[in-house]
C-alpha cells in the first residue's frame, strides 16, 4: 500500500510530457500552409486590382480626389472637396508624389474641371498618374484583408479565417473600388479595423481602445457616411470595458465580508455598479476623444494654420441641423464638408432600378443592389453566419461587433437621397465575409463542406466577371451583361472603358463615323474617339455607329430614347458601353 501510494505522489508531481515532435510538426506545417493559403488569396486580389487599375480610364469621383491631393501636396491648402475629409485624398496623395505631375494652382475652375485639366490638358500621363494614384487604395484594400482575416481568427479559427479571406479576396465589390483612387474602400475598411480592435479591447483595454479610436477617427477622417458609425463604436467600447473589468475581478479572490454583515455587501454591490459605469464612460470616452483627435491631425496634416478656402461656394444650413454641425468639436473645414454634404442631400437626384427611372430615393435600394451585386456564396454564408452568431452560445458576444456596425451604417445609408450604387454600402461585404467564418461548426463536418462549396463557387463566379468587376451582378440576375439594364451609375458605368472603347473603335470600326453620348470624367479626344454628340444634330443625320454609356442608356428619354429605339444593337465594350448601328 505504501509504494502504491508513493507511486501516486510521483505520477501527480510528475512534470507534464511535452507533446510529441510528430504532433508539433504538424502544427507547424498546418501554420505554414494557412500562412501561404492567406498569401495566395491576397496575391490574387492584388493582381486583380492592378489589372483593373492598369486597364481602367479615370472613373467620375476619381480626377476630383487627384487634382485634391495634387493639391495638398503642393499648396498645402484646404480648397477642393471639402465635401470628403483629407484622409483618404492624403492616401492617394502619397501615389500621385511619386509620379511628380505638372500642376498649376492658378487654373481657375470647379474642381471636376481642375481634376480635367489635371489629367489632360497639363502634359501628364493620364494613365501613369492614375495608376500610381491608385496605388494606396490598392494597398489599404489588401491589409484590411488581413484585418477581416484576424477577425475571424480569434472567432472561429484558422480554417474559418481562411474562409472569410477567400470571400473577402474574390468579392467583386471591393475588388472594383478597391482599385480606385477613391474613397469608398478606405472608408468601410477602417469601420471593420475598428470594430476589430474594439473587439480585442474585451481582454486588453488599455492599448486596444485608443487603436480603435484612431481606426474610427480615420473612417470618419475619410468620409462623412462613417460617422453614424461613431455612436456603435463608442458604445462597443463601454462594452469592452466592463466586460475588461468583470473579467479582471472573477480572476481575483472575493473580498472577505466585514462584521457589518449585509449592509457593507449591498454597499459593496452598489459600488461596484458606479465602477462599472465609470469604466463603461471612460472607455466609450478615449475612443471618441482619439477619433476626434485623428480627425484634427488630418487637416493639420494639410495646412498646420487650417486655412479654409474654398473653390465653390458652401451652402448656408439652417434649423436644427446646422445648430448641431456647428457644436461638433472639429474643424471648420468639417463642418463646411458637412453643409456640403447636407445640400447634396436635399437635391433631387435620379435612380434607376430594375428599368424604373425615378426621381429621388427609395428606401430599399440598397439591400435590392447588394442581392444583385454579392455574390450568392458570400450572401448565403454571409447571412447563415449572422444567424450562427447570434443563436450559438460560444459565438453570442461577438454578435453586436459584428452585426451592429453594418446594420446601423446600412440604416443610414438608406435614409440618404443618392442611389448611386453599392459604393455607398461596402462595409456590408467586409462585415458578411468575417460572419462567414461561423458557419463552419467543430464536430460537424458537413458545415466545413457546404462552406468550402459556397466558397469555390464565390471565386468562380469573380473569376468570370474578370476583368469587369464594376459591373458584376451574381448569376441569379444573369451576370454583369444583364446588370445595366437592372442598375446603373457606379454599379455598371462610371466613365470607365473609353479606353477599352478606343481599343474597339481602332480595331473593328477604323473610319468609320461615331456618335458619343458617354457619361465620365474622361476626354474622349485624348484617347482618339473623334465622335459627334447625336443630340445636337437632327436624327435623319444620325448615321453610322452609335455609342452610348450604359448611365446614360438607363436614363434615356425623348430624342435619344428615339434614337436607340430606331438602332439595331451591334454588342458593348466592359459590359458598360453599348454599341448600336445606324
Amino acid at each position: 500500500m505504501m509504494a502504491r501510494e508513493q507511486q501516486l505522489v510521483l505520477s501527480r508531481t510528475a512534470p507534464a510530457k511535452e507533446p510529441s515532435r510528430p504532433y508539433a510538426r504538424v502544427r507547424r506545417h498546418s501554420r505554414l500552409l494557412a500562412g501561404l493559403l492567406a498569401a495566395l488569396l491576397l496575391a490574387q486580389m492584388a493582381a486583380a486590382m492592378v489589372t483593373t487599375a492598369v486597364r481602367q480610364t479615370p472613373t467620375i469621383d476619381e480626377p476630383v480626389y487627384v487634382a485634391t491631393a495634387t493639391d495638398y501636396l503642393r499648396e498645402h491648402r484646404i480648397r477642393y472637396n471639402p465635401e470628403h475629409p483629407p484622409l483618404g485624398k492624403l492616401l492617394i496623395a502619397a501615389g500621385v508624389a511619386v509620379a511628380g505631375p505638372r500642376y498649376d494652382p492658378s487654373y481657375a475652375g470647379t474642381q471636376g474641371e481642375v481634376g480635367r485639366h489635371l489629367l489632360y490638358e497639363s502634359g501628364n500621363d493620364p494613365w501613369r498618374l492614375m495608376l500610381w494614384a491608385r496605388l494606396p487604395v490598392i494597398v489599404l484594400t489588401l491589409l484590411c484583408g488581413l484585418v477581416a482575416f484576424a477577425f475571424a481568427r480569434e472567432l472561429t479559427g484558422t480554417a474559418g479565417a481562411l474562409a472569410a479571406l477567400a470571400l473577402y479576396a474574390f468579392s467583386p465589390d471591393l475588388i472594383a473600388h478597391g482599385s480606385l483612387a477613391t474613397l469608398d474602400a478606405p472608408a468601410a475598411g477602417f469601420v471593420l479595423t475598428s470594430a476589430w480592435l474594439v473587439w480585442r479591447a474585451r481582454r486588453r483595454p488599455v492599448p486596444y481602445l485608443p487603436l480603435a479610436g484612431a481606426a474610427l477617427g480615420a473612417a470618419v477622417a475619410t468620409k462623412m457616411n462613417a460617422l453614424p458609425a461613431v455612436p456603435v463604436v463608442m458604445a462597443l467600447a463601454a462594452v469592452s470595458a466592463v466586460t475588461a473589468v468583470r473579467g479582471r475581478e472573477t480572476r481575483e479572490p472575493p473580498p472577505v465580508p466585514t462584521r457589518r454583515g449585509i449592509p457593507a455587501l449591498l454597499t459593496g454591490v452598489a459600488g461596484g455598479r458606479r465602477h462599472k459605469a465609470l469604466v463603461a464612460v471612460a472607455g466609450a470616452g478615449v475612443v471618441a476623444v482619439v477619433a476626434i483627435a485623428v480627425v484634427w491631425a488630418a487637416y493639420l496634416t494639410v495646412d498646420p494654420r487650417l486655412r479654409f478656402s474654398p473653390a465653390e461656394p458652401v451652402p448656408a444650413l439652417h434649423g436644427l441641423r446646422g445648430r448641431l454641425v456647428d457644436l461638433l468639436p472639429v474643424p471648420d473645414a468639417y463642418r463646411a464638408g458637412m453643409r456640403v454634404q447636407f445640400g447634396l442631400e436635399d437635391q433631387p437626384w435620379q435612380g434607376f432600378l430594375f428599368g424604373h427611372l425615378y426621381t429621388g430615393a427609395l428606401w430599399y435600394y440598397l439591400p435590392v443592389a447588394l442581392l444583385v451585386k454579392t455574390p450568392l456564396g458570400l450572401l448565403a454564408l454571409g447571412a447563415a453566419g449572422a444567424v450562427a452568431v447570434v443563436a450559438l452560445r460560444r459565438l453570442r458576444p461577438a454578435a453586436p461587433y459584428l452585426l451592429l456596425p453594418p446594420g446601423v451604417l446600412l440604416a443610414a445609408a438608406m435614409t440618404g437621397s443618392r442611389d448611386f450604387g453599392t459604393r455607398y454600402a461596402l462595409f456590408v461585404p467586409m462585415f458578411l465575409a468575417v460572419a462567414a467564418a461561423c458557419v463552419p461548426r467543430p464536430g460537424r463536418r458537413w458545415t466545413a463542406a457546404v462552406t468550402a462549396v459556397l466558397v469555390l463557387c464565390t471565386a468562380g463566379s469573380s473569376l468570370r466577371t474578370f476583368p469587369y468587376y464594376l459591373p458584376y451582378a451574381n448569376e441569379a440576375f444573369g451576370g454583369p451583361a444583364r446588370t445595366h439594364r437592372l442598375l446603373h451609375d457606379s454599379n455598371v458605368d462610371w466613365g470607365q472603358d473609353l479606353g477599352r472603347l478606343a481599343d474597339r473603335l481602332r480595331q473593328r470600326y477604323p473610319g468609320e463615323r461615331v456618335w458619343l453620348v458617354y457619361k465620365g470624367s474622361g476626354v474622349p479626344s485624348y484617347y482618339g474617339i473623334h465622335a459627334t454628340d447625336p443630340r445636337t444634330v437632327p436624327q435623319r443625320r444620325v448615321h453610322g455607329l452609335l455609342v452610348v454609356s450604359d448611365s446614360a442608356l438607363a436614363k434615356a428619354r425623348g430624342r435619344l430614347a428615339e434614337l436607340i429605339g430606331s438602332s439595331r444593337p451591334a454588342g458593348d465594350v466592359g459590359h458598360s458601353i453599348s454599341l448600336f448601328r445606324r
